[in-house]
């Protein structure tokens, strides 16, 4: 009897990826596309960001592979395939990282392979041909040597440029938004090459960071927060305060040459079909300035404007009542009786801060389930692998760790979630019970995935924590729960008729859509074309379907044409700017960008 061997029994991780790979560009070159769709699993993800779709794009099984392919191999020209290093394989799962090239570019990608093919592929652009960053050997010199009639000093060039954008020079892009995303989108584009402004209603850069109150820092560790190119140092703390960040951007803003308008306040944008340019008018410190670009970019961070309820005797509460964005800090707050309505990150900061300072009371009223991790256990367990000290050693670069997070398609992130989150919340089982005894509702998302898909999702609030839980599990933090069905004159009055006296009222209620900002400077018509920003259509909290597979409108061509959306946390500020750029910078130089799978309308619910 002849026994047939398993091939991937008897075949090295690196002859398993090397011989796919091989049979996939033979088969894209061919233009089979069946055949290459044939390589993938049953159950498969392919996620390309830009280098095929011109997109930010993710098809699900073999007939999404086919659709894919069908529509863009000919314009993409793919060849190349590569591994990087030594493929690796674990429980029947072989990972390698590739490259490639495109006809316009190339790209960097990561494979993960099981006996029935490929089960996820990620595919992204880094650069385009004719078109690469001056790095590394082709670094600008700075200065030409020799003697030089006339010679123009690199300052004054670059003041020359500051002075005339916006007057007898266009800017290609308006970045309107001058946060972590807007900055590191602008220092993208000052590398590539792209004429930009980065308007900021703030006085200086990082500002918006200096205005917030004053416990507020970072609850990401340093290593998941850096900006791209130039890294915090080794020496950074690693929950940086809020006051160092803005001192962090304002430096980075000039080191990086970014075309940065602080002061300024854009007033309205429209799109002119015919001409396929935007006028936009600002407010420059004062002066109106109307400038022209090819491109608009909201880059006004991961939320809209802040939701602040509309709450019957608001008019007739003799306190203070703002929403968590304007509070200015506890110091005017000693010896004050404070409700705090909301129990999300925000929430948490400024009743401690309260609590720290002297108030009198300060009572937090929970409207829904909370998720709260430790920070030092979603260190350990739920970044530590990617962003610490312990993956640097190990050789995980900040590029690298970002790929990695890529490569995990949406649709089962959730399976690489849900173990870690049990296994954090069994670590800190005993703070987990304190605070369900203190009367504190927990949630761990809706499938038990935890913090990231909350945020990805738009889920129910949530709480990296960094000591103010323990004021709530302590009772040194009141807790209440339900809605808030009025104010009174002096106290909240909840919907099962609890009075909370209250000197100051102060809204976490978190924000709208970033579509509200398009809204307000564009106008409702184009909001309505655009439909829902941010979210997964995962059918669960806050986050209703259909499925997208992708962040809605984020970093990706609209419906609106020329108009961009671009935020997120430090983290999405840094790995999503790159391609955002390169799309940019695509459409400067004429480079054809035919974009697959352009998101359909969603309208906000």
């Amino acid at each position: 009897m002849t026994q047939t061997l398993d091939p991937a029994a008897t075949t090295s991780p690196a002859q398993r990826v090397d011989s796919w790979l091989a049979d996939f560009e033979a088969a894209l070159t061919a233009r089979d596309v069946e055949r290459a769709a044939g390589l993938f699993a049953t159950t498969c993800f392919w996620r390309d960001l830009v280098a095929f779709t011109w997109n930010l794009k993710t098809v699900e099984g073999r007939d999404g592979v086919t659709d894919m392919l069908t529509a863009v191999l000919d314009t993409v020209d793919p060849s190349g395939f590569r591994t990087t290093e030594e493929p690796t394989g674990a429980d029947g799962v072989v990972e390698a990282w590739i490259e490639f090239e495109t006809a316009v570019g190339r790209g960097r990608g990561h494979l993960r392979l099981t006996d029935e093919g490929a089960w996820t592929l990620l595919t992204t652009l880094y650069e385009l041909k004719g078109h690469e960053e001056p790095q590394g050997s082709e670094r600008p010199k700075g200065v030409q040597h020799g003697a030089t009639k006339d010679r123009v000093t690199w300052k004054e060039a670059r003041e020359a440029e500051l002075n005339e954008m916006g007057k007898t020079r266009q800017p290609y892009v308006v970045v309107v938004g001058g946060g972590q995303g807007g900055i590191a989108l602008g220092a993208r584009l000052r590398q590539l090459g792209v004429p930009h402004v980065v308007i900021d209603r703030h006085a200086r850069p990082g500002d918006q960071w200096r205005s917030r109150y004053k416990s507020l820092c970072l609850h990401d560790p340093v290593w998941y927060d850096h900006l791209p190119y130039l890294p915090f140092p080794p020496n950074w703390p690693v929950f940086a305060p809020k006051d160092k960040i803005g001192d962090w951007l304002e430096m980075y803003t000039r080191v990086m040459e970014i075309n940065y308008w602080s002061s300024t306040t854009c007033e309205s944008a429209s799109f002119d079909d015919e001409s396929k340019e935007w006028t936009v008018v600002v407010d420059r410190d004062g002066e109106e300035v109307t400038l022209r670009p090819e491109q608009l970019v909201l880059a006004t961070g991961m939320s809209g404007k802040p939701n602040v309820p509309t709450l019957k005797g608001q008019d007739v509460f003799t306190g203070e009542q703002h929403h968590s964005s304007q509070h200015p800090g506890p110091d005017a707050y000693v010896g004050k009786k404070v409700v705090v309505i909301g129990s999300n990150n925000s929430a948490f900061d400024i009743c401690g801060a309260l609590w720290e300072a002297g108030a009198e009371s300060v009572t937090m009223v929970q409207r829904s389930s909370t998720h709260i991790v430790k920070s030092d256990t979603l260190m350990d367990i739920g970044l530590g692998d990617l962003y610490s000290e312990r993956a640097l050693a190990a050789g995980m670069t900040t590029q690298k760790a970002d790929m990695t997070f890529a490569s995990l398609p949406y649709r089962i992130l959730h399976e690489f979630q849900i173990p870690a989150y049990q296994q954090m919340k069994e670590r800190d089982q005993d703070f987990y019970d304190r605070l369900e005894q203190a009367g504190f509702r927990l949630d761990w998302g809706d499938d038990g995935s935890g913090l990231f898909l909350k945020y990805l999702r738009r889920g129910s609030g949530y709480y990296i924590d960094v000591g103010a839980a323990d004021l709530v599990a302590n009772g040194e933090v009141k807790l209440a729960h339900g809605q808030v069905v009025e104010l009174t004159e002096d106290a909240v009055v909840l919907e099962d008729g609890a009075v909370l006296p209250a000197d100051l009222v102060v809204y976490a209620t978190g924000y709208g859509s970033m579509n509200g900002w398009a809204a307000d400077l564009i106008g409702q018509d184009v909001a309505d074309k655009v439909g829902k920003v941010w979210g997964l259509g995962s059918d669960t909290t806050k986050d209703p379907g259909p499925w997208e597979g992708e962040q809605r409108n984020m970093w990706k061509p609209t419906q609106q044409e020329a108009l961009w959306f671009h935020g997120g946390n430090l983290h999405q500020s840094r790995h999503y700017s790159l391609y955002l750029a390169l799309q940019l910078k695509a459409r400067l130089e004429g480079i054809p960008t035919p974009v697959y799978g352009l998101q359909e309308v969603h309208h906000l619910s």
